[in-house]
């Protein structure tokens, strides 16, 4: 994703500096857009969805996704909102530069601070997002089929 980011601000800055006339800079902006759409699907963009369905314990899980979605659609408008003037003011590529910044920070900060959560049970995460005390649900073993 950051590469693609990457590239994308690099074709775009050249082609906005021959005035659109180099049109395979222009080419490979619509490439490296298609790209980023594909590694953000695959990579980024379902952590939102599916790490905040994770960490919040049972009993809150539906209040978080009722937080988090309007504030996810609400950083989604600013983003939006926020571009033309941000492209206005520097360039487009040095807007999608200032995206690598921001994507940069949001790897870093995923691949440091957020636990794996793979193969876990809701119980397993829970104990693992509660901080100090055990959860009552954590501490009890739950299993399925078995009599």
């Amino acid at each position: 994703m950051v590469l693609t980011l990457t590239g994308l601000g690099i074709f775009l800055t050249v082609a906005e500096q021959s005035d659109g006339k180099l049109i395979w800079a222009l080419v490979l902006s619509i490439i490296t857009t298609s790209a980023f759409v594909m590694f953000f699907n695959i990579g980024l963009g379902p952590v939102t969805w599916v790490y905040s369905a994770e960490i919040f314990p049972l009993k809150y899980r539906a209040l978080g996704a009722g937080i988090g979605v309007p504030v996810y659609r609400l950083m989604n408008a600013t983003v939006s909102m926020s571009f033309l003037s941000i492209s206005n003011a520097i360039s487009t590529g040095g807007a999608f530069f200032i995206f690598v910044g921001i994507s940069v920070i949001a790897l870093t900060f995923f691949y440091f601070f957020l636990p794996e959560t793979k193969r876990l049970s809701l119980e397993e995460m829970e104990a693992l997002f509660t901080r100090g005390s055990r959860s009552s649900n954590a501490s009890k073993e739950v299993e399925i089929g078995k009599r």
